[in-house]
Order: C-alpha cells, then structure tokens, then sequence
C-alpha cells in the first residue's frame, strides 16, 4: 500500500474531529464524516490482517525453532553413535551440524521478540482507532439529531455536542503507547579486513566447540 500502516493509524488519530464538524456544519451535509467512518473502517481492516500476519510469522519461527531443537538432539545420537565405530571424522560432522542448528535456533528466538513487539503496537493502534471510530460516530449521531430538530421547527441548528473531548485524549493517548519504541538501532559501517578477521574468531570457536564436544563424548565412553 501507498501509505503504511502506522503512518495511517498516526493521520487518523491525529486528525482533529473538531474541525471535520465544522466542515459538516458549514455544508449542512454528514458526508464528510460518514468517510472519514469509512477510512477508519478500512484501516481497522488493515491493521487486523497486519496482525493475523505478524502473529502467524511468530508461531511459525517458534515452529521452526522446535524443529531445529529436535534435529540437534539428534545429532547427539548420531555422533555417539560415531565414536562408538571409531569414525571420529563423522562425529566431527554431526557436531558442526548441531552448532548450525542452534545458531538458527538463537536467531529464531529474535525474530519471535520482535513479532511479539509488533503485534502489541498493532493491538494498541486497533483499540484506538476503535476508539476513534467510535468518537465519530457518536459525533455524526449528535450532528443528525441536531439537524432533524432544526428540520421539525427547534431553535436552529443545535451544535453537536463537543463533550467526546475525553474520547479522542484517549485514543491519542493509547496510540502513542502504541507507537512507543518505534525507534532502530544504527549500526557503523566495519571494512573488510576486520569483518574477515571477525569470521575467522568465529570458525576458530566453532572448531573449538566441536573438539570439546567430541572430547566430551569419548569421556563419556570411558566412564
């Protein structure tokens, strides 16, 4: 889409009701905010799907997580079972397998952090634009009731009444909750030298986990 999702839950919220009924009242029409109704509609639509998303992304990371969690116990096996047939070579590689696996596991467990964050930003913006929306409505419902007086012979056009004021602090209140936290984390660029130095600590720890782990299983064949 065009507009984010958050930047449209941030224009909607910010929006001042105030100044659409103003506009109502000025064309004698309710059009102007039976849309803006709409729009709120259409992004409540939005951020619901938004999170029936971010939600199935996390149960499908915490699904693969399982999964790698039960391929490395595995491998355990399967390396025991090497140094048993003294092929320590294979034992070697079944170990290499498993550090891989739980490296994917730990990254996992970011991406599962991070969707849990999403969802209850998507949570809070859809409690205030519900909130929002509700706002309206009760505005639009006061602005026809005025209107009908002035058509059955009232004293004019009644102003429709403003005392939903505490309505919108709330939903603004509740979308900056929602928005909190937003910020990212800037990183400094390395150049190539260093960064391939930095890769050759991490074969040198990965090499050095799977000696311990090899040495570790044949301790426990000796006991």
């Amino acid at each position: 889409m065009a507009e984010s999702i958050f930047a449209r839950v941030s224009r909607l919220l910010s929006a001042k009701v105030e100044d659409t009924v103003d506009r109502m009242e000025k064309a004698g029409s309710d059009a102007v905010m039976r849309e803006a109704i709409r729009e709120a509609d259409r992004a409540i639509d939005e951020v619901k799907a938004e999170h029936e998303a971010t939600m199935a992304r996390r149960l499908q990371a915490a699904r693969q997580q399982k999964m790698l969690a039960e391929r490395a116990e595995e491998l355990t096996a399967k390396a025991k079972f090497a140094v048993d047939q003294q092929r320590d070579d294979l034992a070697e590689a079944a170990l290499s397998r498993q550090i891989d696996f739980e490296d994917q596991a730990k990254k996992l467990d970011a991406v599962q952090e991070q969707t849990h964050e999403l969802e209850k930003r998507l949570e809070d913006s859809l409690t205030a634009l519900q909130a929002r929306k509700r706002q309206m409505e009760d505005t639009l419902q006061a602005f026809t009731m005025s209107q009908q007086q002035a058509a059955f012979g009232g004293h004019g056009p009644a102003q429709p009444s403003r005392s939903a004021e505490k309505k919108v602090d709330a939903a603004e209140k509740a979308f900056d909750r929602a928005m909190t936290g937003a910020g990212g984390v800037g990183f400094t660029r390395t150049d190539a030298s260093t960064i391939n130095r930095v890769a050759e600590i991490d074969g040198m720890q990965k090499s050095a986990s799977v000696a311990e782990r090899l040495a570790a299983l044949k301790a426990g064949q000796a006991a």
